[in-house]
């Protein structure tokens, strides 16, 4: 017999999180070198693209080739910035950051680019992150045990910490930095894109496995980086390529270098930028992540197939699929759900009232196309199996009379350790529940998952990718109890260091405001 299947024990973090029941979005890093241009304007506009990625924090850092600026604040980015307040921020590169957190607490003072003091030079370095580096605790104790203090609880600042304590004043700024990546890369292996800004260059690097996305661009004599590559059509860039695994790309006054700090055994990228993450109009491994998810759906039909008389996409991020899915199986598509964009994207917690409204707060059915018809639901992914039954319930009050859901990936299995903010073992339900005991807890006449082989078939992308959320086969060894807040411990405030540090990486850092609600703007030296 089978057994109910009852919400997870561990509760949303987020209070709006049971109405959007989908792994959460990574972040994205923009990064341009332009001194013909107004970076900042031209960094929120890329962040503003990248918003998708992440709607906890924004930040932007600019150069103005002697000291940096950066100014952070919570929220979207357009609550950040706007043209004129970035276009204050004058320089002639910068680097842009949106925010999802997956290690350190959505707070203020875990908003990036962050700044820390090169205990090499004396100068500044801004760096931004997106990923999740799976042994940051083990490394934070490595550098406490050395004397380095930390003001966030994020494994970004453990990262540049680690990187920046390497470096010999006789050996030239190229092959510092060179040095130092080699041995970030060899003993920090994921997960991680970066962009780095001094006062005189851009960084950009990739982890060893290429889980995070990074692309490169160029427009005129800019050069441009960012998570994906509709933030460089925003600009009008062209797309060179991707940064390669174990990559770091440096650009200054004399153009851009490639120096490949180490060489990966076997790329790992995230197969979720596929099926999810990745803007639609995007371009991964050589292919708009619209084919990709079209392509989806229709290896979804040719495996579950269906007698049913319209298709139709859970929306957003399910709209292609269940294009894909209808041009396959000859069934009709239409639009059966509007749904309310801004749910969701707010820091404002529903009272018992909205939450009593389920489903309907975000989703809005159609009877107009689904009373009296047999109805294909195709969706990306069920994480917790939260949603997906208000969404059942939803079409069928509509009148639909039959329902069939179509997932258009694998069973989710296995937690993300390396950005994405999944769930638990225990509040995966495909981890705990049968495909026949989730078709009853959602209340469909019949439930189908596309296979890892079909998955495949439909990416073309061999070998280099990430499918450990499906199968365990994770590409790094991982802590499996890994939570989000890992990192955040009680914090020793760092204390200004001599210009020449010993190498320990604990320089100190500008002062932030423990306020939640503001923005920070903070100076940084003139270059010596």
């Amino acid at each position: 017999m089978h057994q109910p299947i009852t919400e997870p024990e561990t509760p949303p973090s987020h209070p709006l999180r049971e109405l959007d029941d989908r792994p959460r979005e990574a972040c994205g890093v923009f990064g341009i070198w332009a001194p013909e241009v107004d970076v900042a304007v031209e960094t929120f506009y890329g962040i503003h693209t990248l918003q998708h990625r992440g709607q906890e924090s924004a930040g932007i850092c600019t150069t103005d080739g002697r000291k940096l600026t950066v100014k952070t604040g919570m929220g979207l980015v357009a609550q950040v910035f706007d043209e004129q307040s970035a276009a204050e921020l004058e320089g002639i590169a910068a680097i842009g950051h949106t925010r999802y957190s997956t290690t350190g607490a959505s707070r203020f003072r875990n908003a990036q680019p962050i700044l820390l003091d090169d205990p090499l030079t004396g100068e500044q370095v801004a760096v931004a992150h997106n990923g999740n580096v799976v042994n940051a605790a083990q490394v934070r104790v490595e550098l406490t045990e050395s004397g380095a203090t930390f003001e966030t609880s994020t494994d970004t600042e453990v990262l540049a910490k680690y990187l920046l304590q390497f470096g010999d004043e006789e050996t030239d700024a190229d092959a510092v930095w060179e040095n130092r990546f080699s041995a970030l890369m060899r003993h920090i292996e994921v997960a991680y894109s970066l962009v780095l800004l001094t006062p005189d260059r851009l960084m950009a690097a990739r982890d060893p496995y290429g889980v995070r996305p990074l692309c490169i661009g160029q427009v005129g004599g800019r050069y441009v980086v960012a998570s994906e590559t509709c933030a460089l059509d925003q600009l009008g860039a062209t797309l060179l390529r991707e940064v390669r695994p174990g990559e770091l790309i440096t650009i200054d006054e004399r153009g851009m270098r490639s120096y490949q700090a180490i060489f990966p055994a076997q790329p790992a990228g995230c197969v979720f930028e596929h099926i999810y993450f990745a803007r639609p109009d995007s371009i991964l491994d050589g292919q708009a992540a619209w084919q990709s998810r079209s392509q989806l759906g229709v290896e979804l039909a040719r495996e579950h197939p269906a007698d049913a008389d319209v298709v139709i996409g859970v929306p957003d991020s399910a709209t292609a699929h269940a294009i894909g899915y209808s041009s396959e199986s000859g069934i009709p598509y239409s639009e059966g759900l509007v749904k309310n964009r801004y749910v969701g994207r707010t820091f404002i917690s529903p009272d018992q009232r909205l939450r009593d409204l389920g489903a309907h707060l975000k989703y809005n059915p159609m009877p107009s196309v689904l009373a009296g018809r047999r109805v294909v639901v195709v969706d990306d992914t069920i994480v917790r199996g939260t949603t997906t039954p208000r969404i059942v319930k939803l079409i069928r009050e509509a009148g639909a009379t039959e329902i069939h859901m179509r997932i258009a990936a694998p069973p989710i299995q296995h937690p993300c350790h390396f950005g994405v903010d999944m769930a638990t073992r225990q509040e995966l339900i495909a981890a705990r529940h049968t495909v026949e005991e989730i078709r009853q807890h959602l209340g469909a006449d019949s439930l189908g998952y596309l296979s890892q082989d079909g998955l495949q078939r439909a990416l073309s992308l061999g070998k280099t990718t990430c499918l450990a959320c499906f199968n365990g086969d994770y590409p790094v060894s991982v802590q499996t109890d890994f939570e989000v807040d890992t990192l955040s411990v009680p914090l020793v405030t760092a204390q200004p260091q001599p210009a020449n540090g010993n190498g320990n990486g604990n320089g100190s850092s500008p002062r932030r405001s423990g306020r939640s609600d503001e923005t920070m703007v903070a100076l940084a030296p003139e270059r010596r």
